[in-house]
């Protein structure tokens, strides 16, 4: 039996099950753009999904540059859009 954990993303809770990528639980809860670029700002998502293209980028626990589909998701972490 999984585990249901908790998370804020840009200070909104994502609830999912414990082991679950930032990614696919930002996605599970129709979370779909992580963050924007910095030329035209046009929304970015999950692209590779296995840390190659860094579109899924974000900040973690106030670190930066951090990719969402390769970090586990922890109860009461801080997520917010990479800028």
């Amino acid at each position: 039996m999984t585990q249901t954990i908790t998370f804020t993303f840009n200070g909104n809770p994502i609830h999912c099950e414990e082991g679950q990528s930032i990614a696919a639980a930002l996605i599970n809860s129709d979370q779909r753009e992580l963050r924007k670029t910095r030329f035209g700002d046009e929304p970015r998502s999950i692209f590779c999904g296995i840390g190659i293209c860094f579109d899924c980028v974000v900040v973690v626990n106030g670190v930066a540059n951090q990719r969402s589909c390769l970090i586990e998701a922890h109860d009461g972490m801080k997520v917010e859009s990479a800028q």
